[in-house]
């Protein structure tokens, strides 16, 4: 195991703790993100950055502009339109904002200057490759967990002709369609030669679903496979949603060894006319976990919940079932305020045995606030607890901080990933 830096042993016991959670590298194990070979898929950027479904949704709030007329501009045209309102018109001190301050001054860009075609300038002249490899280092993070779905058209052929993996990322395969839009997928699955039927599934749909789980699961090397879920999902169920998931995913995750990871809590298309920004969020529930971490506890279950009202309860469960693995701060909950409470609980329920964020980043410089303003408030509660500790007569020595935060950076993780 390292050991805190020679000079952070010599600060005050605090800083050594923010010293060692600031640096201790780690994974990044749920994001959006594609290695080059995906080619436009991998989003990067100052444009990018200002047209993210976080900042569209905030714009709005402002703009008079018909969705219409906005989906139809180029990119740099709604940007310009973001930046303009959300940065220029209005402070921008909204988390999304901020993030997008605290990117471009890690990268030492000058964000007084106000001055959006520099930054444009900036951005065009850096190459992508090595842009994915600064920023992963600015954000200390060693390795990026991709989301891969085989149901992506633009994605598929890049791993049918032949994807050269890029160690810096990891696949991981996502099932959205298949669990949730069975009657359309089972007709995408016939036509790539899987003998499916798209009524209710039977055991021969069955067998060909574990061939194609199989069969991508080996393709892509993915690390775990994944859904995100309505509030409503119920397991069991008379659905083929239920029947899928208990015919074939799961005995697919036990066979391989892989973790089902779930995130329950979207409702979809809220307001369509935002497209992706249009999402909600919903009151989920946890009664089909607990079914699922009960019915089948020689599988592994990776759970992060969107709606801050459910927190409380999936720390509950994950102290009842050792098979549940308890995960990140994702999209509505990416909040200091709510990172800061839900670690917190974590923590007082969890003790060390749970991965406090994921960046689930969309456009790659994203990594970068997200890890720097995620640490500082995870480093704020560990120096809070261990000073709980010290209270006791606890003596926390610097090489048991360095253990626990590797353990909650990632180390924990791969432990419940290789059990």
């Amino acid at each position: 195991m390292k050991t805190i830096h020679a000079e952070a042993a010599q600060l005050p016991f605090a800083t050594q703790i923010e010293t060692v959670v600031m640096s201790t590298p780690l994974p990044d194990i749920h994001t959006h993100l594609y290695a080059p070979a995906f080619r436009e898929l991998l989003l990067w950027g100052i444009d990018e950055l200002l047209i993210y479904h976080y900042l569209v949704a905030e714009a709005f709030r402002y703009l008079d502009v018909p969705y219409e007329k906005f989906w139809a501009m180029p990119k740099p045209e709604q940007a310009g339109l973001v930046w303009q309102h959300l940065f220029l018109e209005h402070s921008p001190i909204s988390e999304s904002c901020r993030g997008v301050l605290t990117t471009l001054h890690a990268l030492g860009l000058d964000v007084k200057k106000r001055d959006l075609p520099a930054l444009r300038s900036w951005f065009a002249a850096q190459d992508a490759d090595q842009h994915i490899t600064h920023c992963m280092e600015l954000a200390g993070v060693k390795k990026i967990y991709m989301t891969n779905s085989p149901f992506d058209e633009l994605e598929r052929p890049v791993w049918e002709t032949g994807y050269r993996q890029d160690e810096r990322f990891q696949a991981c395969l996502r099932i959205d369609p298949l669990l949730l839009a069975w009657p359309e997928t089972a007709v995408a699955l016939a036509r790539w030669g899987y003998a499916v039927e798209a009524g209710q599934p039977g055991q021969k749909t069955f067998d060909e679903v574990r061939r194609f789980l199989a069969e991508w699961t080996k393709r892509m090397g993915a690390a775990y496979v994944m859904v995100s879920i309505p509030p409503d999902f119920a397991f069991p169920a008379k659905n083929a949603t239920s029947q899928l998931i208990e015919k074939c995913v799961l005995p697919h995750c036990r066979e391989f060894g892989l973790p089902f990871a779930l995130m329950p809590g979207v409702r979809r298309a809220v307001n369509p006319q935002l497209r992706l920004a249009g999402d909600g969020v919903g009151l989920s529930n946890l009664t089909a976990l607990q079914n699922l971490c009960a019915g089948f506890p020689e599988n592994k279950f990776m759970v992060t919940v969107l709606a801050r009202e459910n927190q409380h309860e999936l720390c509950v469960l994950a102290r009842k079932f050792r098979n549940l693995h308890v995960f990140g701060c994702w999209w509505f909950t990416n909040v200091p305020y709510l990172i800061e409470e839900m670690t917190r609980m974590r923590m007082e329920l969890l003790g060390l045995s749970f991965t406090p964020q994921h960046s689930d980043a969309r456009v790659l410089e994203q990594i970068i606030y997200k890890w720097q303003h995620s640490r500082r408030i995870i480093a704020k509660v560990l120096v809070e607890k261990y000073s709980i500790l010290a209270q006791t007569g606890w003596q926390v020595t610097p090489e048991e901080v360095e253990r626990d935060v590797q353990g909650l950076f990632g180390g924990g993780f791969e432990r419940f990933c290789r059990k």
